[in-house]
């Protein structure tokens, strides 16, 4: 995965295809927003490639902030601080993919339920090493090599590095999510949350490299509810 700044494909995003229950979608109302990037934006950088070059290259693009030209932030992940009531979890969880292609982790940032699972691959024809020390979720050190799928369970809600000990610029998210009302932002910073009853919300954000913001949300008769999250530069 190695997308470059401002040349960012469209995805839609989908925030109920994480196995979970939810009420009526299409009874519900409809947030769409974007997460844009409020300041000017940071220069690419480039990491060196120590170790691999044969399969890795000689550098990486640093991917902890991709945003289009007009600022939209890939990636960013977006959700409810509270779900509405009668919200559901569904059986089974989900289980989600990422991969570990050209050295990198793919998709960067994955998004599965509390109770879910993700099958980590490695289409490398290297040695990968998947690592992590959650705060909430049992800690991992494996190594994998090129073919043989890891599967791990996440039981319990928080956001997770993970990353390879032996490619020290791989980068790695999991976001463990406590209710279906999670999205990823596309390439222009754009998602979607549907299916939800009127009322105030509070919406987070969160950006790797731009930690956390909160804005209040009020869905009402105007279907979709649309709204700007605006992220400062640091």
């Amino acid at each position: 995965m190695t997308p470059s700044r401002g040349i960012l494909v469209g995805v839609t995003v989908v925030a109920l295809a994480l196995g979970l229950a939810t009420l009526d979608v299409a009874s519900g109302g409809t947030i769409k927003g974007a997460v844009v990037l409020k300041g000017a934006m940071p220069e690419l950088r480039k990491l060196p490639v120590t170790i691999d070059q044969y399969v890795c290259g000689k550098e990486k693009n640093a991917e902890d902030l991709l945003a289009s030209p007009q600022g939209g932030i890939r990636n960013a992940v977006v959700w409810l601080d509270k779900a509405p009531p009668g919200t559901i979890a569904a059986t089974p969880p989900a289980t989600a993919t990422m991969d570990q292609k050209d050295c990198l982790f793919a998709p960067r940032v994955v998004i599965v339920p509390a109770g879910g699972r993700i099958d980590f691959l490695n289409s490398d024809r290297l040695l990968h090493n998947l690592h992590s020390t959650p705060s909430n979720n049992p800690p991992f050190n494996r190594t994998q090599p090129k073919g043989r799928t890891i599967t791990i369970s996440f039981s319990q809600p928080e956001i997770i590095r993970v990353t390879c000990d032996l490619h020290s610029w791989m980068r790695g998210w999991v976001v463990v999510a406590d209710h279906p009302f999670y999205a990823l932002t596309d390439g222009e910073g754009q998602f979607t949350l549907q299916g939800l009853p009127a009322g105030r919300y509070t919406l987070r954000a969160w950006q790797e490299r731009l930690g956390m913001i909160s804005k209040d949300i009020v869905v009402g008769d105007q279907d979709p509810t649309t709204i700007t999250l605006e992220m400062p530069t640091r």
